[in-house]
């Protein structure tokens, strides 16, 4: 079974516009990022897939395989599903571009998913953490899971999932960090498929894996993902590499 990574990596970013090119302790964030899935020793191959050529050089001229996006994409799995289309793969692992500290435990429980799957009854696998604080579960901007008892996903949604209507009955929250191994025919069927209603209303692509009746395993993880999205957290990141 031949299992790559591949990090998908837009130079544009609405809330903090560059963040994958700003210096992190002497290196950019993407280069941190790229080293951190190749030091794993977890894949076959690691690749940047991106729309720009500050990305694309900025991977190559420091040793890295880079591949250069041909069309616009909305997602980042349309983006990795161009640059694998026409690779000798089984299994693409999405690794997020602005998450430089690789849960490597989280990593290795996505592969082991697809080397366990003889059956091949998961298309794609995914991580899930639990959070506790109202203020976390009610955030839109935490995307939450629930899970049927097998571990499959059965819904992603920015809404509190489920309704608490009854308190005390041991209702877990899930967020969802969005780490994916993909099945690469999986991935392939998403490219080729259009969006559907419940995504483009969540602007979740998750979900058209589900409105297509494909199934999503999720692992559980104990720790958080540590994502750049803003100024304050590339700080936050700086002060955590000097630990």
């Amino acid at each position: 079974m031949k299992i790559i990574a591949v990090i998908p990596a837009r130079y544009a970013s609405t809330r903090f516009p560059a963040k994958l090119m700003q210096d992190l302790g002497g290196k950019t964030v993407i280069r941190r990022t790229y080293e951190a899935a190749v030091r794993t020793n977890l894949f076959d191959d690691v690749f940047v897939v991106t729309d720009s050529d500050l990305i694309f050089d900025e991977i190559i001229q420091n040793g890295g395989k880079a591949i250069m996006s041909i069309k616009s994409h909305e997602s980042g799995s349309d983006r990795i599903a161009e640059a694998v289309e026409n690779m000798d793969v089984d299994v693409v692992v999405n690794v997020q571009g602005d998450e430089p500290f690789i849960n490597k435990e989280a990593l290795e429980s996505l592969v082991a998913v697809f080397k366990n799957d003889t059956e091949q009854k998961v298309d794609l696998a995914s991580v899930m953490f639990e959070i506790k604080e109202a203020e976390e579960i009610n955030n839109p901007n935490n995307v939450k899971v629930i899970t049927d008892q097998n571990g499959f996903a059965l819904y992603f949604s920015r809404s509190v999932i489920p309704y608490p209507r009854e308190i005390n009955v041991g209702v877990r929250y899930m967020k969802h960090i969005g780490i994916y191994a993909f099945r690469k025919s999986a991935l392939l069927d998403f490219y080729n498929l259009p969006m559907l209603s419940l995504e483009a209303s969540e602007k979740l692509e998750q979900l058209r894996y589900l409105e297509y009746g494909k199934r999503i395993k999720m692992i559980e993880t104990d720790k958080g993902s540590i994502g750049i999205d803003t100024a304050e957290d590339l700080e936050k990141a700086r002060l955590l590499l000097k630990e």
